[in-house]
C-alpha cells in the first residue's frame, strides 16, 4: 500500500492557498492598496484553474495510459453547455425579449416551444449533474467502440480530434437550439447570486480552486493505486498486460471515461467565470493547445500538467496583449524547446518522481474477477 506523502498534498494546499491570497486580497484591502488583487485578476485566475482542471483530466488519459486524446476540449466544452444552459434559463424575463420561458436567441429565431432537451435546465443540481454525465456518456460510448475495436495510436487520436471538430460543426447550426455561432451568453445570475458581483467571482475561484484539488488527489489515488500500475502497464506493454489475462480496454475505457468527467466539470466552472460558451470551444486547436500544457508541464505527473497550463495561459495573456503577432510563434517555440531540452517538463525541475513500469504490473492471478 502506497501511503501519502508530501507531493500528494502539495499541489492541493497550493491551489487552495493561493486561490485564497487572491480572495482575500481583493475583499479585505481596499483598491488604493498596493496589494489589492483586482476582480480582472481574480477571474482570469479562475480561468487558468478551469483550464489546469481541462489538462489533469488529459494527462490521466495521456500520460498514465498512453492515450493521446486531440478532442478532449469537447468534453470540457459539453460540460461548459450544461451550464451555460442553466444560465440562460436563470435570465428570464430579464432578457432582450422578456420571456421567461424561452432563452433570447431562441424568440430571435421564431422558436415557439423550448427543445424537450432543454427541461431540467432550470434546477442548478440537474444542470451540473449533466455536466458530468453528458461528456462522461459520450466517452463510455465512443471509448467502448474505439478500445474494442483495438484503435490506438496516432488513429485513435486523429478519430478523437475528428469528434471534436464534428461537435463543432454541429453546434454551429442553428437549428441545433444551443445558439449557434453566438451561444450563450449575457448570463445574469448563479444559484441566486448576481453574477457579476465581486462576491460571486471569488466563490467561483474558491470552489474551481477546490474541485481541482478533488481532482488531483482523485487522480493520485488512481494512479498510485494498483490499478495505476495497470494502467501504466498498458501504457508500456500492452500486449503484455493482455497475454498476462488482463483486459486493457476495460481500463482504458473507465480511465477515458473518468478523464471526460472531470473535464465536464472543468467547463462547467468554466463558463459563469468567462461568460459566454460558444462552438469555437469544440475547436480542435483547443484540444492540441491542452496537449502542450500537459507537455510542457510534465506528461505523466499530474501536477506538471496543471502548472503547465497556468504557465502557458499566463504567457498567452502577455502576448496576446503585448505581442500578439509573436504568440503562435511563441508557443510553437516553447513545445519544441521543450519537447529537446526538457522531455519530461517543467515539474522535472522541481522534484523527480520515481516511474512505474510494466514489470512492475500485478500477478494476473491477483488480478479482479
Amino acid at each position: 500500500m502506497i501511503r501519502p506523502s508530501f507531493a500528494t498534498f502539495a499541489p492541493p494546499a497550493f491551489v487552495l492557498g493561493g486561490a485564497s491570497i487572491l480572495v482575500l486580497g481583493n475583499v479585505a484591502l481596499k483598491a488604493s492598496s498596493p496589494w489589492h488583487v483586482s476582480i480582472f485578476v481574480v477571474s482570469l485566475a479562475g480561468k487558468y484553474l478551469a483550464y489546469a482542471i481541462l489538462a489533469l483530466a488529459l494527462d490521466l488519459v495521456w500520460g498514465y495510459v498512453g492515450i493521446l486524446s486531440l478532442g478532449h476540449a469537447a468534453f470540457f466544452a459539453l460540460g461548459g453547455y450544461a451550464m451555460g444552459m442553466y444560465l440562460m434559463r436563470e435570465i428570464g424575463t430579464r432578457g432582450v425579449y422578456g420571456n421567461a420561458t424561452l432563452p433570447d436567441f431562441m424568440v430571435f429565431l421564431n422558436w415557439t416551444e423550448l427543445p424537450w432537451y432543454w427541461y431540467g435546465f432550470h434546477h442548478f443540481a440537474f444542470a451540473a449533474l449533466m455536466a458530468v454525465l453528458v461528456p462522461g456518456a459520450l466517452a463510455l460510448v465512443f471509448g467502448f467502440l474505439a478500445f474494442r475495436s483495438r484503435v490506438s495510436g496516432v488513429y485513435l487520436s486523429i478519430i478523437t480530434q475528428a469528434l471534436t471538430f464534428a461537435l463543432m460543426l454541429a453546434f454551429f447550426r442553428n437549428n441545433m437550439g444551443f445558439g449557434g455561432n453566438n451561444g450563450l451568453t449575457d448570463f445574469k445570475d448563479i444559484i441566486g447570486f448576481q453574477l457579476h458581483a465581486d462576491g460571486t467571482r471569488d466563490g467561483l475561484l474558491l470552489a474551481t480552486a477546490l474541485f481541482l484539488s478533488v481532482a488531483f488527489l482523485c487522480a493520485r489515488f488512481v494512479v498510485t493505486s494498483r490499478l495505476g500500475k495497470i494502467l501504466i502497464a498498458v501504457r508500456d506493454a500492452e500486449s503484455r498486460t493482455r497475454f498476462l489475462g488482463y483486459r486493457p480496454e476495460s481500463y482504458k475505457l473507465f480511465v477515458f471515461v473518468l478523464s471526460a468527467m472531470i473535464a465536464g466539470i472543468g467547463g462547467a466552472l468554466y463558463v459563469p467565470q468567462v461568460g459566454i460558451i460558444n462552438p469555437g470551444e469544440f475547436s480542435p486547436a483547443n484540444s492540441i493547445e491542452a496537449v502542450i500544457w500537459v507537455a510542457v508541464g510534465g506528461r505523466g505527473t499530474l501536477a506538471g500538467a496543471m502548472l503547465g497550463a497556468v504557465l502557458v495561459n499566463l504567457g498567452k495573456t502577455y502576448f496576446t496583449s503585448a505581442l500578439p503577432d509573436v504568440w503562435l510563434y511563441a508557443l510553437g517555440a516553447l513545445f519544441i524547446l521543450t519537447t529537446l531540452f526538457l522531455p519530461q517538463g517543467l515539474i522535472r525541475i522541481f522534484a523527480r518522481k520515481p516511474t512505474v513500469t510494466a514489470s512492475e504490473i500485478p500477478a494476473a492471478k491477483e488480478r479482479p474477477a
